[in-house]
């Protein structure tokens, strides 16, 4: 099997079948983060095909000393993070009545309402990507850390900090999580 760094030499070279190999290893796992992030199946898959163009346009950039993976999950995110930001200036846009009423912004999924949902939805949009890539797709601190441009420890600080919110909202308690030692 041809390696991803090989792979990509092609794909920089604009070699449609090494393209098409790509998205086919890497289409579903960056579809699963993807989805975990967005909440929408439409959303993620517009995503994933702008990350994989950004691929295509942008292979000659790629630097080998980097996973692939690595590569294209940081694209991914940041895909992902604009998105986050378009809803956010799209949904205060909405009008207040829709909003008193509760209903979902345009394209969310109503099932987007279950508690995991709802609390996955509370986290900070960075510690939000984290996770998903952590526990969505199975990355390691130090991938997560050159995916996100951050340093171990601060990967480690985030999903520890995730992982309270999490707990906390999930049993329904609405204060702070719990400090390192305990504190609220």
């Amino acid at each position: 099997m041809e390696t991803d760094r090989a792979l990509m030499r092609r794909v920089a070279r604009r070699d449609e079948a090494a393209f098409a190999l790509m998205v086919e290893r890497y289409g579903g796992r960056l579809l699963a983060v993807a989805r975990r992030l967005l909440r929408s199946r439409e959303d993620a898959e517009d995503a994933v095909q702008r990350t994989f163009m950004r691929c295509l346009t942008a292979a000659g950039d790629y630097r080998p000393e980097w996973a692939v993976s690595t590569w294209l999950y940081r694209i991914l995110t940041n895909t992902c993070i604009d998105e986050m930001r378009r809803r956010r200036t799209r949904d205060r846009e909405l009008p207040a009545t829709l909003r008193a009423a509760g209903a979902p912004p345009p394209g969310r999924h109503p099932t987007a309402s279950l508690d995991m949902e709802r609390a996955l939805a509370m986290l900070p949009r960075e510690a939000r990507v984290l996770v998903a890539l952590r526990y969505v797709d199975g990355l390691s601190y130090r991938e997560l850390a050159r995916v996100r441009g951050i340093t171990v420890n601060t990967v480690k600080s985030q999903l520890h900090r995730a992982k309270g919110i999490l707990r906390s909202r999930l049993r329904g308690d609405d204060r702070p999580a719990a400090g390192p030692r305990g504190e609220r």
